[in-house]
C-alpha cells in the first residue's frame, strides 16, 4: 500500500505542479471562446464548468482505466509507475493541450488542427487513421459494457441493440438534451465506485507488491507470461496512461467552455482523475491476483476484467454500492462510444 500511496499522492502533485507549468506556456486569457462566440444550441453552447468536467471525465475513461488496468496490474508495480507518470507527462498534457488548441480554433476538430499546423497531407492521414481507429475503439466501447450487463441479466444481442440506439440519439441531439443531463449521473457513479474502493482499500489495508520487490514483470512467474514489460505494458493500461482518441474527444467540451481559464481543471484534470481510478483499480487488481482476492471473491485467477469487476464490487461494496459501481464501469465505455 506504500507504492499504491505515494503514487496517488504523485497524481495529485502533478495536476498542481506541473499542469500549472504546462498552462503558464499556454497562457489561457480572458478571449471570447467559440462556445459563446458560435453559440448554435447544439454543439456549441455554455455549459456549467462542473458538468463539463464531468462529460470530459466520461468522454475519454472508455475501459482503459478499468479495464486495462486490471490487465496491466498482472504486470506488477510498474503498472503503478506508468499510470502516474504517464498521466502527468503524457495524457494530461495531451488531453490539454487538444482541447486548448481547439478553443484558440473556433471549437475545430482533431483533423482540422492537424491539418492547420502539420499540413493537408497529413490531415488526410489522419482522416484515414482516426476513421480505422475509432471504429475499433467504438467495436470495444460496445462490447465491453454488453458483456458485463448480459452477465447481470438479458441476451449479449439485446443489449448491442440498445447501446446502438442510445448512441444514434445521443449523438443526433444538442449536447444538452441527453449527454448534459445523464452524463454527471454517471460520472458520479464512476467516481463514487473508485472513492468506495479507495476506502475499502485503506480499511482492509490487503498486502500488495510494492516496488522494491521489483519492477520486472511479475506476471513471468505467476501467470506464465514472457518477461518482456514493454512495450506490452503501454498498449494494456491505455486510457489510464494515454490514448490517441482522446484528441478526438476533448474539441467537443472546447466548445462549451465559457472560459480559457477552465482548459487545465477541465483537460489536464479529467486525466488526472482518470489516472486516479486505473491506480485504484490497479490496486485492487493487484489484491485479487497476488493478495489471495481470487480466492475471497470466488474467481480464478484467468477469470476475465468485467467478472473481475462486478465480483470485487459486489464483494466489497454490497448490493447497492456495487450497483452503482457496475454502473459506472457500464457507463464509461458507453459514453466515450457515442461522442
Amino acid at each position: 500500500m506504500i507504492t499504491f500511496t505515494i503514487s496517488l499522492i504523485a497524481l495529485v502533485l502533478g495536476y498542481l505542479l506541473y499542469g500549472r507549468f504546462v498552462e503558464r506556456i499556454i497562457s489561457p486569457d480572458d478571449r471570447v471562446t467559440p462556445a459563446v462566440s458560435k453559440n448554435d444550441g447544439v454543439d456549441f453552447i455554455v455549459l456549467p464548468n462542473w458538468k463539463v468536467f464531468m462529460i470530459q471525465f466520461l468522454n475519454i475513461a472508455g475501459t482503459g482505466p478499468i479495464f486495462g488496468a486490471i490487465m496491466g496490474a498482472k504486470f506488477g508495480p510498474a503498472a503503478y509507475l506508468w499510470i502516474v507518470f504517464g498521466c502527468i507527462f503524457a495524457g494530461a498534457v495531451h488531453d490539454y493541450l487538444s482541447g486548448m488548441l481547439s478553443i484558440r480554433n473556433d471549437g475545430v476538430g482533431l483533423p482540422e488542427l492537424v491539418g492547420k499546423y502539420l499540413g493537408n497531407t497529413a490531415k488526410t492521414i489522419m482522416l484515414v487513421f482516426s476513421v480505422l481507429l475509432l471504429v475499433l475503439v467504438g467495436s470495444v466501447f460496445v462490447y465491453s459494457p454488453a458483456e458485463i450487463l448480459k452477465g447481470l441479466w438479458g441476451d449479449f444481442g439485446m443489449w448491442i441493440i440498445i447501446i446502438f440506439v442510445y448512441y444514434v440519439f445521443a449523438t443526433m441531439l444538442p449536447v444538452d438534451k441527453i449527454i448534459g443531463k445523464i452524463y454527471p449521473l454517471f460520472a458520479f457513479s464512476l467516481l463514487f465506485m473508485a472513492l468506495a474502493l479507495l476506502v475499502c482499500l485503506y480499511i482492509k489495508m490487503p498486502q500488495l507488491p510494492e516496488l522494491w520487490d521489483g519492477i520486472g514483470n511479475m506476471g513471468a512467474e505467476h501467470f506464465g507470461m514472457t518477461d518482456n514489460i514493454f512495450p506490452c505494458l503501454f498498449i494494456t493500461v491505455a486510457c489510464g496512461a494515454i490514448s490517441g482518441f482522446h484528441a478526438t474527444q476533448s474539441p467537443l467540451m472546447a466548445r462549451c467552455v465559457k472560459s480559457e481559464k477552465m482548459g487545465r481543471p477541465v483537460f489536464y484534470g479529467a486525466m488526472i482523475t482518470e489516472g486516479v481510478v486505473a491506480l485504484i483499480w490497479a490496486a485492487v487488481s493487484s489484491w485479487f491476483f497476488f493478495g489471495g482476492g481470487a480466492e475471497t471473491v470466488g474467481l480464478n485467477l484467468s477469470a476475465s476484467a468485467p467478472r473481475i469487476v462486478v465480483a470485487v464490487s459486489m464483494s466489497w461494496l454490497g448490493i447497492m454500492g456495487g450497483i452503482l459501481a457496475v454502473i459506472g464501469v457500464v457507463a464509461a465505455p458507453i459514453t466515450s462510444g457515442d461522442t
